[in-house]
């Protein structure tokens, strides 16, 4: 017996389905974007993909009002498709790859900047900066049948109706197969595996009180107010 009970895997809401989509892990791709990566101060990388992660526990639905985040000064938004997997691979082709694909969906990478900063200054790890309580916004699943082929959809980020990020999919440069196909060689992947595929250029500060609206074509748009720090 357990000396205490943990609270069940986060659920994502699947559209046209009854039941929902369970989260086991959260892969998050860096600097995937040319132009985000020319804004963080970096040359776009086309050898590879490289990843940090968020906990499970740190998922929060689209529509919620969450605090200013602890311990930082420059919070910062950074608006994502999410790639929901519904099959086991591992060690990937790219046919396999696309065929382990269950569904797409919005997602919010939110990030202490400062915290983020800080570990690159100190060649430590980002954990601070980008994992977190309500760090993965996420807006109800959009099964890939009914999606389509990833490609020239739109990918749009609004503060307070201010439009701050907009960009197409197809200018991602390491696109949603060769991601899973690089990751599959590092990790059994499968059904439960979240993947956020990277954030366009115009990332930026959020203060309390505002509202944030993402949108990719096809897809459930996803919402965020900034609330009040704790």
């Amino acid at each position: 017996m357990s000396l205490f009970d943990l609270p069940a895997h986060p659920e994502v809401p699947v559209a046209g389905e009854s039941d929902t989509y369970p989260v086991r892990r959260i892969f998050c791709v860096g600097r995937n974007y040319a132009d985000h990566a020319k804004e963080m101060g970096h040359a776009p990388d086309l050898e590879a993909p490289f990843y940090f992660t968020k906990a499970p526990a740190h998922l929060c639905l689209t529509g919620a009002t969450t605090p200013y985040a602890p311990g930082t000064a420059d919070y910062h938004h950074e608006m994502e498709l999410v790639v929901a997997l519904g099959a086991p691979v591992f060690r990937a082709t790219r046919d396999r790859a696309e065929a382990a694909v269950y569904a797409y969906g919005c997602g919010l990478d939110m990030t202490r900047r400062d915290r983020q900063q800080d570990g690159k200054d100190k060649r430590r790890p980002w954990d601070l900066g980008k994992d977190f309580e309500n760090a993965a916004v996420i807006a109800p699943l959009t099964k890939a049948s009914a999606f389509g082929p990833v490609g020239s959809q739109t990918i749009t980020l609004t503060v307070n109706g201010d439009l701050r990020q907009s960009a197409t999919l197809d200018q991602l440069l390491h696109d949603i197969p060769a991601v899973i196909v690089h990751l599959s060689q590092y990790y059994h992947l499968g059904p439960g595996d979240l993947i956020y595929t990277g954030t366009p250029a115009g990332v930026g500060a959020v203060q309390a009180g505002d509202v944030l609206h993402g949108e990719i074509d096809g897809l459930a748009p996803i919402d965020l107010t900034i609330g009040a720090p704790e």
